[in-house]
This record gives structure tokens, sequence and C-alpha cells, in this order.
């Protein structure tokens, strides 16, 4: 504050702007230079190596390549060993001046496997719109009609013999899962036979048959099956609305992607000068002789 006080007069206050502007052109160079260092973009330089630079692009390219477990660790943990390895396989790859045949190869398999990734991600997201998925979705459910489903109990024994008697127990007023739970052998024995709901083709057909002709109540005469004698018993039926469109969004999308992306292929195939070499010319287990890749 001494010094301050020395500030008086024009001089002084002269003296004291300046020293409030260089404080501000300070702190407005000190944020320009923060705000920079917190925003940085892909072209980022994050290491040199013998004039080659290695970008901030590089690293999100090879964490993202990184096994699931790895991608887990937080970015912080990770930062120190992609940037150490793309150093070290820059400086390896600087003395690697005569690139055997088998590595040309890898690189031109890559290559291609890379464009053509990016061409099928590009058609991709360009085939799956809000139309092209309201199209998919009334192509297969606008006069679909509701699927039924029925919820039964059932009574699983070795032969029709013990089936017709565990029936007739029924007949005579017995409860049914009592005597399901007594006599039947299936998983659903100590449950009282209780299957639950089922839609089509949920069970094997024989069974999925007789529970279709079934009135809501009834008791089956014995139904043969693979596993055995069935007496079958149809507690409820129920029709199952139809999914509604975002229920079924990933799936119509995965499908008009499928089917955009053959209708693409088999297009260009057709419109593209292909030939192959003539089958059976040559024998399939060159295929494991990697000393052909020398030659």
């Amino acid at each position: 504050m001494s010094t301050l006080r020395g500030f008086r007069g024009r001089n002084g206050k002269d003296l004291m702007k300046k020293f409030a502007t260089f404080a501000a052109v300070s702190a407005l160079a000190l944020f320009a230079a923060t705000a920079q260092a917190e925003e940085p973009t892909g072209n980022t330089v994050v290491a040199t190596v013998n004039g080659t630079d290695i970008t901030l692009s590089h690293m999100i390219i090879t964490m993202a390549q990184l096994p699931a477990q790895y991608q887990q660790l937080p970015p912080e943990v990770l930062w120190d060993g992609i940037l150490e390895q793309l150093i070290q396989q820059q400086l390896l790859a600087d003395k690697m001046t005569d690139l055997p045949a088998r590595a040309q190869y890898a690189i031109e398999n890559e290559t291609r496997s890379i464009k053509a990734g990016e061409r099928i991600s590009v058609l991709s997201e360009a085939a799956v719109t809000e139309e092209t998925l309201q199209a998919a979705y009334d192509a297969q459910f606008a006069d679909a009609e509701p699927t039924p489903e029925y919820n039964a109990s059932h009574i699983l024994l070795a032969t029709q013999e013990e089936a017709l008697a565990a029936k007739a127990r029924v007949d005579a007023g017995e409860d049914f899962a009592t005597v399901a739970t007594e006599l039947s052998t299936g998983p659903s024995g100590p449950n009282g036979g209780q299957l639950g709901w089922f839609g089509p083709g949920m069970m094997v057909e024989p069974f999925e048959q007789a529970v279709v002709a079934m009135e809501v109540g009834t008791v089956s005469e014995p139904v043969e099956t693979q596993f055995g004698w069935h007496i079958i018993k149809l507690n409820e039926t129920r029709d199952q609305a139809n999914p509604t469109l975002d229920d079924m969004r990933d799936e119509l999308a995965a499908k008009i992607q499928e089917e955009m992306i053959t209708t693409y292929l088999a297009q260009i195939t057709s419109d593209s000068d292909i030939t192959r070499i003539e089958a059976g010319s040559i024998d399939p287990a060159a295929l494991t002789n990697l000393d052909l890749l020398e030659q």
C-alpha cells in the first residue's frame, strides 16, 4: 500500500490505469490459453516422433479399438498407456524401411475392410428414416391380427394309462393342481402344473394344437408328445396387442439396413466388371501355406 500511496496526481493516475490495463490483458490471455487447452480438436498434436505427428484422433481411434474390458477404464487411466503405445509403434515403424510382402497384403486388406465398413455405415444411416421405419412397420403390422396367448396347466405322465387315470381323478372332482403336484413328472409339477402364458410356436405342435382347440376351463383328453402324455387344462386366453413402432424401432432398422445392403451389393455387383479364378484350379489347402506370402 505504501507504494500505491506514492502514485498521486496525474502521473500516478496514469500509472494506475496502465497497471489495471496490464492486469486485465494478462487475465484475458490466461483465460484464452486455458480455454484453448480445454477445447482440443482431433488434429491436436499430442506427440511428435522424429517429425511425425501423433494426434488426439490417433489416440481416440486406438482407445475405441481396445478390448471391452479396457474401454471400461477411465480415460485418465488409459491416457499415458495409449500415448506411449503410439510413440513406441512410430519408433518401430520408422525403423522398418523394407516392408515384407505379408505386411503389405495385410495393409491392403485392412484398408479394403475399413473403406467397405465406412461405405456400409454411410448407406445404413441414410436408409433408416422415420418414413422408412413407418413403411416397414405398416408392412408388417398394418393388417396383423392381435396374437392370441394361452394360460394353461398340465399333468405330464409316462404312459397313456397313467394319463387316463389322472384325468379320471380330475373328472371326478379332484383339484387339477393337487393331482398335478402329486403325479406330474414335468418341472411344473411342484407348481401345480402351471405353465403360465405362452403364444403360438412356444409349445410343441401336438400340445399347441390341443390347447388352441380347447375352451377355457376345460380339461383335455391325453395328448402325446415326445415328452410323454399330457392332461391339459386351459385356464385363460387373451389377445396380445401388436407392438408399437417404438417397440420395434431397433428390429425394423436392422431389417431395413440388411435389405438395403443386400440390394445395393447385388446392384453394384451386377454393374461391375468382376472375374474369378476357375473353380478347382487352386487347392484350397493353399490358404494355410504362409510361405506363399513371400513369393
